[in-house]
């Protein structure tokens, strides 16, 4: 990456990859959306309106086709863990060109190994991302959350490549943090998300209602998954985990708590049993955790 404008691949345009092409091609870096023959068209067509209290309504034109056909200095990867597997082959493993980074964008701690057995490990730049913004159709996006906060990191990847990204995404409007240490990146969201994520979702309501009517479970759960994020190698902090919750909109609601609400496909096994994974390798018990997981998958099953 030598130019201060980008080129952008967004595999994924939905809530959390929409906003973030909107928000880079508003900044004037060419932003190419990956997707489906009919979303494709519409994002072509119509662009991204965005509309959010932090950025205000706008609408940014982007570029769009169901496949990567040229190389891109970055590819954000922003699907679902569930589809995965299928939109990758939006993204061929020699399109992203030599100097790509590959940044996923996903929920758990997994995805990072799959994705460097297909593009190589000096591309693979993990990253995680703390917002809430829904897809309200196809290139309408609703930003809810009053900040949009990303963790860069990657282990194989040169400083200077994840500086200039960083920088990129903080022209943007975007709050970036590049970190040492992929674990450290990882698990500092997993330790706030898992139990945001199986609370919400197991009971159906928002967070406000979680810390108030549930807050033994809710202080245990993010007991043990900080425990295994320490575990784990990174020094997440179960205090500072529910300072955050306690700071958060009452009426925030968690991407699995919303693909409930929608009907989609769970991200049960790349959180929960995620976490479930790795207590067990770590030799850390986590009672709470292993019930919430069962329930949701006897109410959800296939998830």
């Amino acid at each position: 990456m030598t130019n201060d404008d980008l080129t952008v691949a967004v595999l994924g345009p939905g809530g959390v990859g929409g906003l973030l092409a909107a928000l880079l091609a508003r900044a004037g870096h060419r932003v190419i959306c990956l997707a489906g023959d009919a979303s494709a068209r519409t994002l072509r067509d119509r662009g991204i309106r965005v509309r959010s209290d932090r950025f205000g309504d706008f609408t940014a034109r982007v570029e769009a086709d169901t496949e990567l056909r040229e190389p891109a200095d970055v590819v954000l990867v922003a699907v679902k863990h569930t589809s995965l597997d299928a939109a990758l082959e939006r993204v061929p493993a020699t399109a992203p060109g030599e100097n790509a980074l590959v940044v996923p964008l996903l929920n758990g701690v997994e995805h990072p190994a799959a994705l460097r057995e297909r593009y190589g490990d000096s591309r693979v730049a993990p990253a995680v991302i703390r917002v809430e913004s829904t897809r309200l159709a196809p290139g309408v996006i609703e930003h809810g959350s009053p900040f949009v906060e990303v963790d860069l990191t990657g282990d194989a990847v040169s400083q200077d490549r994840l500086d200039r990204l960083a920088g990129a995404l903080e022209w943007a409007g975007v709050r970036v943090r590049v970190l040492d240490g992929e674990a450290a990146a990882l698990w500092s969201k997993m330790a706030f998300l898992a139990p945001f994520a199986l609370l919400t979702t197991r009971y159906g309501a928002p967070l406000g209602v979680i810390r108030s009517e549930h807050r033994e479970e809710l202080v245990s759960l993010v007991e043990e998954t900080a425990a295994v994020g320490r575990a784990s190698g990174a020094a997440t902090d179960a205090a500072a985990a529910l300072a955050r919750y306690d700071a958060f909109p009452p009426e925030m609601k968690s991407s699995m708590q919303r693909d409930v609400e929608a009907g989609r496909p769970l991200e049960l096994d790349a959180i929960g049993g995620a976490l479930l994974r790795a207590a067990e390798r770590n030799g850390v018990e986590v009672p709470v955790a292993a019930r919430l997981v069962a329930e949701l998958g006897r109410s959800f099953p296939g998830s």
